[in-house]
């Protein structure tokens, strides 16, 4: 761009001797409608032109086209606004009269210049595609690693009913009323996961107790009630080898620690029973109450929240006690008749 016919002529006919294309206009105005419908990798503009200047089609291609460099020709007696627009963004200045060879350099210059902008653009583009894949490729193995976490509780748990029938379904109804509850209490969300998977493997420690034991009709003996509560020991060591469910193996070691302390199997008292255990031992003792036994029906709910009150303090955390009370009878009915599989990571997140 540039107000003199002449030098424009001259510009572009060493240009076009190098091998470039070029177009050529008499101000920045008639530049920037050429520069709207027509893509160019470099300007080179006047200083002073009618109708817009250099410095304004420099501003106006800072704002749309930024990726294009560009050279100001200017005058000796202009060289103080070249260095203003230098400093608003123009790649370089080249003062008139000037050498070809001088045109040429800054010309090579400024196009090189170009290239490596727009190279490392497309290599920053590449690279966040290619985090964003990364990620997407992560987050699905983490995914299908959840599932095989759940996979792997199902099987457990499908194992232990085999085992004692008479509890049949009681690992996921217990799960569900614990993850009721801990939702209930605010539980950070990274802690259910935990709290899940230990509700559901409470008992897996019973997979070694023996048949005569685990399925005696009637009470069980001194000693053979001694023998049924090292299931809390044996659950710990069986599920402490799992490397996922490390941090559920404490809870399952104190599902049966009393709030008073007068619990098994290391006496634990108040803070010192894990908050996933304190709440557990609630969801666990809700559905013993309201579920049949052989030696007798199902109590109703009335009965099971009169009782958790009544030991509040004792057996259970009275924190954990309030917030139970304050839940409607009503959810746990509903948890019992849709229970599917409460232990899902999927649904866990979901609070």
């Amino acid at each position: 761009m540039d107000d003199e016919e002449a030098i424009r002529e001259v510009v572009s006919t060493l240009l076009v001797a190098q091998g470039y294309e070029c177009a050529s206009m008499g101000n920045g105005l008639l530049a920037q409608r050429y520069l709207q419908k027509n893509r160019a990798d470099l300007v080179l503009s006047d200083m002073v032109m009618p109708e817009m200047d250099g410095l304004s089609l420099l501003e106006w291609l800072h704002k749309h086209e930024p990726n294009i460099p560009v050279i100001m020709v200017t005058a000796m007696y202009d060289l103080s606004t070249a260095l203003e627009a230098i400093r608003c963004g123009a790649y370089d200045y080249i003062l008139k009269p000037f050498e070809k060879d001088q045109l040429y350099l800054s010309v090579r210059r400024a196009l090189e210049h170009r290239r490596l902008v727009l190279e490392n653009q497309n290599y920053q583009r590449n690279l966040e595609d290619l985090v964003e894949e990364r990620t997407s490729q992560l987050k699905g193995a983490l995914e299908q690693l959840e599932q095989s976490y759940d996979d792997t509780l199902e099987a457990l748990g499908g194992a232990l009913d085999l085992k004692d029938a008479e509890t049949e379904g009681h690992c996921k109804r217990v799960t569900a009323f614990t993850i009721a509850i801990a939702k209930a209490m605010k539980v950070d969300a990274l802690l259910l996961p935990q709290i899940a998977r230990a509700a559901f493997l409470h008992d897996i420690g019973k997979m070694a107790i023996p048949d005569s034991i685990l399925r005696k009709p009637g009470p069980l003996t001194n000693e053979e009630r001694e023998v049924m509560r090292h299931h809390c020991q044996i659950g710990y060591n069986m599920v402490t080898r799992i490397p996922f469910l490390r941090e559920a193996a404490e809870i399952v070691l104190s599902h049966q620690e009393f709030f008073d302390g007068t619990g098994y199997p290391r006496s634990l008292k108040g803070e010192q029973i894990p908050l996933g255990a304190r709440i557990f031992a609630i969801a666990d003792a809700l559905d013993a109450m309201i579920s049949d036994r052989p030696y007798r029906k199902a109590l109703p709910i009335s009965h099971a929240r009169e009782e958790i009150e009544r030991c509040s303090g004792t057996q259970f955390d009275p924190e954990v006690v309030k917030v139970f009370l304050g839940m409607p009878d009503t959810l746990w009915s509903e948890l019992r008749e849709n229970i599917g599989r409460p232990y899902q990571l999927s649904q866990l997140k979901a609070v």
